[in-house]
C-alpha cells in the first residue's frame, strides 16, 4: 500500500473536554506544544511523511486559530490543486446541526471520503503527540490482509477518556476490545489511529447511521471484533496522550530531555509547522538560562531554569522562572517569581508577583489575563 492511495481524516476537536483550560478558546488540534508547535503538526507531519497527499480535517468548535495555523496546508506540502488539505465544517445532515458523535461526523463528510480515488482511509485524532512511521503501518495492514488496523502502544491506560484497550492473539489479531477501563495498569492502548479500506468504512458508516449509532469505538470496532479481521499494530515509537493539564505539563517538561527530543523529532521525519519570521531571542546582561527551550522573539533579562518559553515571551530584570511553560507573548514583570506555572497567550504578570504550583498541579493563567 502506498501513501498516495490513502485518504487522511483527522478529528480536530478530539479530547477537547479533557483539557478545557486550553481548549476553551481553541480546538485540541491547535493547542501549543514544545515552544513552537501545535498538536496538529504531529498528526499532519506523520501523514505527509507516509506520502499522503489528501487530508480532511473534521472541525467542531473553536477552530478559528486552527484555520489561521494550517492555512492552505503549505507548511506540510498540502497546498495543491488536486487533493491537499481540506477543513470540513461541523454540520450534520441527520440532525441539522453540529454532529453528535464520530459516526455522525464521518457520515456527514461521506461525500468527501468517497470523492477521491484512494482505496484506504487513515483516521487520526489530534490529542496524541507522536512520531510514528505510518508507512510501516500500511505495510502491516497489507501483510495481514486486515479489514481494520489500529495503531497501539503498551502504556498506562489514559485516565478520563474512553480509550480502547486490546487483547490480541499471537498473530496480533484483536480478540477483545474494552472501552473506558479505569484500572490503573498498563495495557495495549489504541492511539486513535486507524487504517481501513474506504469501501468498508462507507459500508459500516451507512449501516451504523441507519441504526442511529454514534459511537465509532463501540458500534464499529468493538461490535465487529469477532466478525472482521481487526489487527493491532504495536509501536514502540514516541506517542503520548494529552488528556489533562498534568499530562500536558509532563509532556512539555519531558522535551527538556535531549533523549526524549531525539525520539520525537527524528531527522528523517521532521515535524513541520507554520513558519513565522521573527527576531532571534535576546539575552540581557546578567540574564541566566539553563535547561530550557526558548523560542524565537523572546527577550530574557532575568533567570530561567527548566522552562519552555514560546515565541515573544518577555522576562524582565530580577524575575526568576523555574519549571514553567509560558505561551506566546507572555510578559513577566521585574522581580516576579514563578514556579510550576503555565500561562496561555498574551498573559501579563506584573512586577514582584509570586506564583507557585506543584509538579502534579501546576498553576494555570488563562489567555489575556493581567495579574
Amino acid at each position: 500500500m502506498k501513501g498516495n492511495n490513502v485518504l487522511g481524516v483527522a478529528f480536530a476537536n478530539a479530547g477537547d473536554g479533557l483539557l478545557t483550560e486550553l481548549t476553551k478558546m481553541r480546538a485540541m488540534a491547535s493547542v501549543p506544544v514544545g515552544g513552537r508547535y501545535r498538536m496538529v503538526d504531529f498528526t499532519l507531519s506523520n501523514m505527509v511523511h507516509a506520502g499522503m497527499s489528501r487530508v480532511g480535517m473534521i472541525t467542531k468548535s473553536n477552530y478559528r486559530s486552527l484555520m489561521d495555523h494550517v492555512g492552505n496546508g503549505k507548511s506540510w506540502d498540502l497546498a495543491r490543486k488536486n487533493g491537499g488539505l481540506s477543513l470540513l465544517p461541523p454540520y450534520s445532515h441527520s440532525e441539522g446541526g453540529v454532529y453528535t458523535g464520530r459516526i455522525d461526523a464521518l457520515f456527514d463528510v461521506i461525500d468527501f471520503i468517497a470523492s477521491g480515488e484512494e482505496e484506504y482511509v487513515l483516521l487520526c485524532d489530534c490529542d496524541v503527540v507522536s512520531s510514528i512511521d505510518i508507512e510501516r503501518v500500511f505495510d502491516f495492514h497489507t501483510e495481514k490482509k486486515a479489514d481494520i488496523t489500529i495503531v497501539c502502544k503498551q502504556m498506562a491506560i489514559p485516565a478520563g477518556q474512553d480509550s480502547m484497550t486490546m487483547e490480541t492473539d499471537g498473530d496480533a489479531r484483536i480478540l477483545d476490545v474494552k472501552i473506558g477501563e479505569e484500572m490503573e495498569r498498563e495495557a495495549l492502548v489504541g492511539l486513535d489511529m486507524i487504517v481501513i479500506s474506504k469501501a468498508l468504512l462507507i459500508q459500516l458508516l451507512k449501516d451504523a447511521s441507519s441504526h442511529n449509532h454514534t459511537n465509532f469505538s463501540r458500534e464499529i470496532i468493538q461490535k465487529n471484533a469477532d466478525r472482521l479481521h481487526i489487527y493491532a499494530y504495536e509501536t514502540a515509537e514516541f506517542a503520548v496522550y494529552v488528556d489533562s493539564m498534568q499530562s500536558y505539563y509532563r509532556l512539555n517538561m519531558s522535551l527538556l530531555d535531549r533523549s526524549v527530543r531525539s525520539r520525537l523529532f527524528i531527522r528523517e521525519r521532521p515535524v513541520f509547522t507554520k513558519i513565522r519570521d521573527n527576531m532571534p531571542t535576546r539575552y540581557g546582561l546578567g540574564s541566566r538560562v539553563s535547561n530550557s527551550l526558548i523560542a524565537d522573539g523572546c527577550v530574557i533579562e532575568g533567570e530561567v531554569e527548566n522552562c519552555v518559553l514560546f515565541r515573544d515571551v518577555k522576562v524582565a530584570k530580577g524575575a526568576r522562572l523555574k519549571n514553567c511553560i509560558l505561551m506566546q507573548a507572555t510578559q513577566v514583570g521585574e522581580n516576579a517569581q514563578l514556579n510550576y506555572v503555565i500561562t496561555d497567550k498574551n498573559v501579563v504578570l506584573g512586577n514582584s508577583r509570586i506564583m507557585t504550583g506543584f509538579e502534579t498541579y501546576p498553576v494555570f493563567v488563562q489567555k489575556g489575563a493581567e495579574i
